[in-house]
């Protein structure tokens, strides 16, 4: 679970650093979400690993309100792309 956790987590950073290099508005929006995506599988880990008692509490409510923080940002830039 773990493993899974760091490669959805870092494809977010990823994905959103080549949307900034992106060739068209489309690619950018692509990336984008992809990006929404990854943090969407991310935060699913991130329950799971919590709710299995691998992650404390403590450490689980930061990283995942950081989470659906950035989860926020992207659904409102990606929402921009339909309008």
């Amino acid at each position: 679970m773990s493993k899974q956790l760091l490669r959805s987590g870092t494809s977010i950073g990823a994905n959103i650093k080549e949307a900034l290099r992106g060739q068209s508005k489309a690619d950018f929006y692509s990336k984008l979400n992809i990006s929404l995506k990854e943090a969407s599988e991310t935060e699913y880990w991130l329950e799971l690993l919590n709710e299995s008692g691998y992650i404390e509490d403590r450490f689980f409510d930061g990283i995942y309100s950081d989470c659906q923080e950035i989860i926020s940002i992207l659904v409102a830039i990606t929402k921009h792309q339909k309008d």
